[in-house]
Formats: C-alpha cells, structure tokens, sequence
C-alpha cells in the first residue's frame, strides 16, 4: 500500500485547454501537471461530467485533482458538450455523441507529450457512469476505471424508475439538469463571442424529463448505457465504489456477480457522494485509495495487487434519525462473488409469522389477504432524492407497518447476516391493470423500534423483467416477482426481521389513479434472504478511514445550511411533504466569482384522492462574476390524471437582471402502466 507520507512533487495547472472531437466541437478541459512532465511523460487520468469545471463542481475537483498531480499524474477536468465551457450541444443523458467524445478524449490524452500513453478514468454519478461505459470495448489506451455512485443500469438502478414506477427524484433532476446546461461559459474559454455560444445553447435546450417518463419499460432507450449485461465486455480492471444510504447502491454488489475477475469493490455506509467526505460515516480515504489503484494499473508493477475482492461495511441498527454522523457496523471483506459466500433461506408464512421452511418449499393455496390502501403510507421515507442529502434519512417505520400489512418473524435467537438481493415472491389478485405494491424490510428492535433496511416498489402492470406490460384477467391470481436492492446488513439477536406490503408509497413514487382491492395469498409467499453462513473475518484490508488534506484550494464555502423537511396537512386533510435546500454560496477569490443553489420540492396529496398528488420542483442557480451575474430559475410541475401525468415547466435565465431566455414546456404523458 501506499505510504501516507511519501512526498508529494510540485504541480503546474492550466484552467483552460480545447480537446478536439472528431466532428469538430472541442471540449473544456482543466488540467493539473507534475511540473517534470514535459521531460519525463507519465500516465494520465480523467474526470469527464457536465458539471461546469469553472465553478458549479470546482471545490470538489481541487479535492482530488491536485493531489493526483502532486503524486505524479497527469490529472484533467472534462466539460461535457453541451456544458460548461464545451462546444456543443447535449440532447439528453448518455447520448450516443457522449460515449464516442470519451473515447476521442482517452485517444487525445494519450498522445499527449506528457502522457507516458497509458490513461485512467474516475468520476462519481454521471462521471462514474460514464466511466463504466467508456471501458465497454474500450480503447486500449484505457487501463483502468474507477466508478463512485455509478449505475450499471439506468433503467432499475437510477433515478427515474424503481421497480417499474416513476420516482420523484426523475423530476427534481429534470428541472435541475436544464439549469445547468443553461449557464454560460466562462468569456475566456471560447474562441469568439461567448454571448453567440451561450445564446445558441439556450436555444437549443431540450427537456430530457419528457423522455424519462414517457419510456416507461425497459426497452432500448434506457439499455442504451446500461452495462449490466455488457459486464463480460470491460476491456479494463475496474474499481466501483458505492454506498449504501445511496439509490445507486446495487452496481457494485451486481457488477462483481457478473465479472469478478475485472471488478474490485466498495461500498460503504454513505449517500451519494465521493467518500472522503462521505455521510453518513465512516467515510475513507478516497484519494489514496485512487492512488493504490493507479499506481498497479498505470505503472509497470509486476506484483498483482493485494486487495480483497470486496470491502463492504456490514450495517446494523441504527434508531431512526434525519441524520446520522456514523452508522453502526463493521467492514467485510470477500475473496470472489458475493453469491459465493451466502446461502438462500426460504422464509414463508406460517400461523401468523415470518418462518424459515425446510424441505419442499411447494405450498397449497390458502385465503386471500387484502393489502391496506392508504395514501398515508411513505411518509416515513425520509429524503425522496437520492444524494443523501444531510437531514433526509428515513424515519422511525412503525407508522408506515402499521398502515401496511405486516408480518414479521419471532425475535432471532441467532443474528442474521443478509449479503446479496432479497427477493420476494407473491401471487397477487387485483381488479385494475394499473396496481401497484411497495415492499419494505425493516430492523424491528425489542422496544419496536421499525428501522429501514430496504425498499422495493414494483409496477404490477409489467412483467418481472419490467420489459412489457402483463394484462391478465381482471381478479385471476398472477406469480410476481419483488427484488429488493442489494444490501451487506446485520439483524442481531433478539431483533424482528419485519416485511410490510402497501398499495402505495407517496412521495417516492406517484399512486396508482385509483383506489383498488389487491389481495395476496400468505400461504403462496416466498421470501428469499441471501445470508452469510461460515462468516468471514472482518475486514483486515479496511479502507483507509477518511482524513483531512492540506489542499491549496481557490475558494471558500458558506456554511451549508441542513436541509428544512416540511411534513404538515391542510384543514381539509391534503398531506403536504417536503423539503427545502437552502441557498448556499461558495466564493472564488482569485477568479472573483461567486457560485450559489437553491431546491426546494413540494408535494402534496388528498388521502381519498390518487389523482390529486401533485408535485412542485424549483431550482435556481447564481453566478457572480466580474463581467455580470447570470441567474436561472427552473420550475417543474406534475399532476396526475386517471389516465395521464401532465407536466409544466418553465426555464427563465436573466443576466444583469435582464431577461435572455425563457422556455416553457408542457405535456401530457399517458400513463400506459401506472
């Protein structure tokens, strides 16, 4: 392992440089230099979103970039088109023009004067993402990838759909992203008139949301960029790394099932964030981490690396809290896939109770049971968005469990280790096409205490690969298929495992238009817990835990503010749930500039009336700087109909308090399968 204390060499930095691509349009990029790296060329690494490298994401690049640098990397920042500083123009996620600018950058950086030819890629969320994909048959200058937050498969595993249903966070990201492609570049990064380049991007400005709610299968449109089932194609080592508080938290555990000899993992207890400055804790050293990985597959070591396959940080109980600094728990660590290790415990129902069965798992048919219909149920849900965000972590459940319907087992005489899926198997009634269950696992403590362990909403309307619709007769009985996310997590003695079914779980995803009977058979009900048999040790190899760094940075932040939940009802009995991001600012000196951001969601529902939920998304955006003040508001509402969901938005940009721009958008998307 690297030791903590070699001396770092010096670094030269270039704000601004043009990467041509091979239609013409040349990309933004930032670059940090060992100063020797004219006369002795070294390997290069990249980081390539579209999140405006100039200021939106600037303290976070001056994290790691330098200190890649200063420990003999080429290191580069990359504007996306469309972005930033980019040319461009950028048409939706993942389009195809973005894989193949990845692919012309690695080809650029690698005949570089200063680049020994050998390239890296790293990157959270997007850039984790787009990591992922640029290593699918990947040039063969790409030696390596590593992968933070990323999603091997953006139809079940982002932040659109889950389970087949429409989450809420796909329209808070569709009012945000529309922002910040809205921006304008920086005067002394475009070869002419900004003015012309950033008038031309407005224009040009689409609202991708339309189709993320509209393609509401798994079909082309989102297989497109998922690597899941392309996992046997990586060309190179990849390290991903993820969290478990985190939406995107299966793409580790599912990517080392499916090519263990090119995946190395992480996950931790965080949310959506690199992990040094992870939350909730134990957050790592995420930098030397990086810099293990670089130096074995960017150098000409001989020796292979002694890192374990995995490292995952097994959670316990936590008592429900909006935040937590640190989780309860302790590192694991595997040799191979996680299916090796675990066994499959069949768990049914049984005189009232959750109970493991042995032998022939076939069962007789017994009465139906009614699932409750109770809008109320997912207020307990915490957060809707998938960042982490501090202050937004789900709530005590027993509310929820107590509107649902709940079975449990007897408190455990042993502790239970689930390391994998849980997956659960149910024959279900119900009179409407457009239905839908959520399913929950929860922690229940001796004082009953209901803590979150996983959530699974599933769209009854599609089939278990929620690739088609499923139309069978009005109330015949139908197998289906619930797969609840990946999970490393510890049910101790004397402790409850809980399993809650409802019809609904608003805000996080919208209700069915209807109020409905469903019906389950308990007897017909199969619980499938991936559990941890012959324990391995705990981890020996345990991620370096998170440290300060002394960063030479450019900036400073303001305090940022928690986030202010709302959870209240009008006389008439209208729910109302939210929450408020408030403005926050970080200052750039030495560029004189000041970048500031503000969210607030709202939603609202009737708990007699499906169609009545409605939800409001308002994003602004702020930047200061010598020359003029740009601000951009974006603004997203949803409502519903039996049929339909109607969405209105609207994108003012003012610069110098004058307006430059405003779009409005307005569609009806009818609701084919929930």
């Amino acid at each position: 392992m690297r030791s903590h204390s070699r001396p770092q060499g010096r670094v030269t930095e270039t704000e601004h440089l043009e990467i041509p691509m091979r239609d013409g349009v040349r990309l933004s990029a930032r670059l940090w230099l060992p100063v020797d790296a004219q006369d002795r060329p070294v390997p290069a690494i990249f980081e390539y979103i579209p999140y405006r490298k100039a200021d939106m994401v600037r303290a976070r690049d001056e994290r790691n970039h330098p200190v890649f640098a200063a420990n003999g990397y080429a290191s580069l920042r990359v504007d996306m088109r469309g972005s930033g500083d980019s040319e461009g123009h950028m048409p939706d996620m993942y389009a195809p023009e973005e894989l193949a600018d990845a692919h012309d950058v690695i080809d650029w950086i690698a005949n570089q004067p200063w680049c020994s030819g050998s390239v890296g890629m790293f990157g959270t969320s997007w850039g984790g993402t787009a990591s992922l994909q640029a290593a699918i048959d990947g040039p063969s200058a790409l030696k390596a990838v590593i992968a933070v937050c990323a999603t091997a498969d953006r139809f079940n595993d982002d932040i659109h759909h889950m389970g087949g249903l429409m989450l809420t966070d796909t329209l808070e990201w569709g009012a945000t992203l529309p922002a910040i492609l809205a921006m304008p570049p920086q005067p002394d990064a475009v070869r002419g008139d900004w003015h012309t380049q950033w008038q031309d991007r407005l224009e040009r400005l689409t609202f991708p949301v339309e189709a993320w709610i509209r393609e509401d299968m798994n079909n082309a449109y989102w297989r497109f960029g998922s690597i899941a089932d392309q996992a046997d194609r990586l060309s190179c080592p990849v390290l991903a790394v993820g969290g478990w508080t985190d939406r995107y938290s299966n793409t580790v555990l599912s990517l080392a099932e499916r090519n263990i000899e090119k995946v190395w993992g992480i996950v931790g207890p965080w949310g959506h964030h690199y992990p040094d400055v992870a939350h909730p804790g134990p957050g790592i050293d995420f930098q030397s981490e990086a810099l293990d990985w670089w130096d074995f597959w960017l150098s000409d070591a001989q020796e292979p690396p002694v890192w374990p396959k995995l490292r995952v940080w097994e959670r316990t109980f936590d008592p429900p809290a909006d935040a937590l600094d640190r989780r309860n728990g302790e590192w694991r660590e595997f040799a191979g896939k996680p299916s090796a290790y675990t066994v499959d415990r069949n768990v049914g129902v049984s005189e009232g109770r959750l109970l493991e069965r042995t032998g022939d798992t076939e069962t007789t048919s017994g009465p139906l049971t009614a699932i409750p219909h109770d809008l109320r149920v997912g207020r307990a849900a915490g957060d809707t968005g998938y960042f982490g965000r501090y202050g937004g972590l789900p709530g005590d459940q027993r509310e929820d469990d107590e509107r649902s319907y709940s079975i449990e087992t007897a408190p455990l005489d042993d502790a239970l280790h689930l390391l994998g899926a849980c997956k659960l198997s149910l024959a279900v009634r119900c009179e409407q096409p457009l239905s839908q269950l959520t399913a929950r696992l929860c922690d229940v403590a001796p004082d009953g205490t209901s803590s979150l362990i996983a959530v699974a909403p599933r769209n009854l309307a599609l089939s278990d690969d929620l690739s088609e619709t499923r139309n069978p007769e009005p109330g015949s009985v139908r197998q289906i298929e619930i797969t609840f996310p990946t999970q490393s997590y510890r049910i101790a003695a004397g402790h409850r495992l809980r399993l809650a079914l409802s019809q609904s779980y608003w805000p996080m995803v919208p209700p069915a238009p209807e109020n409905q009977v469903i019906e389950i058979d308990p007897a017909k009900m199969i619980l499938l817990l991936p559990t941890l048999e012959d324990m391995p040790p705990t981890s020996g190899n345990s991620p370096a835990p998170a440290r300060p760094r002394e960063v030479a940075t450019s900036y400073t932040q303001e305090l940022l503010p928690a986030l202010e939940r709302t959870r209240d009802f009008e006389p008439d009995g209208t729910l109302i749930d939210g929450w408020h991001q408030p403005f926050t600012r970080q200052n750039f000196h030495e560029k004189q500039m000041r970048f500031g951001y503000e969210t607030k969601a709202n939603h609202r529902i009737h708990p007699d009336d499906p169609t009545s939920a409605q939800t409001d998304i308002q994003h602004r955006l702020v930047l200061d700087r010598p020359d003029g003040c740009a601000e951009i508001d974006s603004e997203l509402t949803k409502t519903a109909e039996a049929t339909a969901f109607h969405i209105k938005a609207t994108l003012q940009v003012h610069w110098d308090g004058d307006e430059v721009s405003r779009k409005h958008w307005d569609f009806r998307i009818p609701r084919r399968v929930g």
